[in-house]
């Protein structure tokens, strides 16, 4: 049980960390978009200068990805392989917490990863005549990192919520097991 705890504390601060850069990424990309006066145009040619949300927003992207996954394997591990086996005659229901918070998470993480992604790839250096759609230069509107940032927390805090609930009724079940086990033995 010891074990859990160490590796519970471990998941939720790499967990939580990783969301916590995303988060500041999103922020950093929203402060180094491209405006509007960087623009430069040419009759009907438009070039646009290489800008830092680039690269925070890469770095958003891999750090929420990263947590995402982390997350949600530990989360399995812990519901579906624990080394104590259940027993068929003794199948619980899967409570409706847990399935609600796997949706949110991968709901909110999906729609982050859309937003962030197509904002990224507008932020990339473009040169005259070569736009990032149909040759024509796009911006990124104002606050739509700071949207996929508000995402990014929605999508972390649900998966914490979801690996430290299914850590929790992991243990509730070996506690109720172990006092199963321990009446057994004080019986013979």
């Amino acid at each position: 049980m010891e074990k859990h705890q160490y590796g519970l504390v471990l998941t939720v601060s790499v967990v939580a960390s990783l969301g916590l850069v995303s988060f500041v990424s999103c922020i950093a990309a929203e402060i180094k978009r491209i405006r509007e006066v960087e623009v430069k145009l040419v009759g009907r040619l438009c070039k646009l200068p290489e800008s830092h949300a680039f690269v925070f927003g890469i770095a958003a992207l891999i750090c929420l990805v990263v947590a995402q996954v982390i997350g949600n394997l530990v989360a399995i591990r812990i519901h579906f392989c624990s080394t104590e086996k259940k027993s068929s005659g003794s199948k619980a229901k899967q409570p409706a917490i847990l399935i609600a918070l796997l949706l949110i998470s991968w709901a909110s993480f999906v729609i982050a990863v859309t937003l962030i992604s197509t904002a990224t790839s507008m932020s990339r250096k473009q040169s005259y005549g070569e736009g990032w759609l149909d040759g024509e230069c796009y911006l990124v509107k104002q606050g739509i990192y700071i949207g996929s940032g508000i995402l990014v927390l929605v999508t972390v805090g649900s998966t914490l919520g979801l690996v430290v609930t299914t850590m929790r009724k992991s243990q509730v079940e070996e506690g109720f097991k172990g006092g199963e086990q321990r009446k057994l033995n004080t019986k013979l």
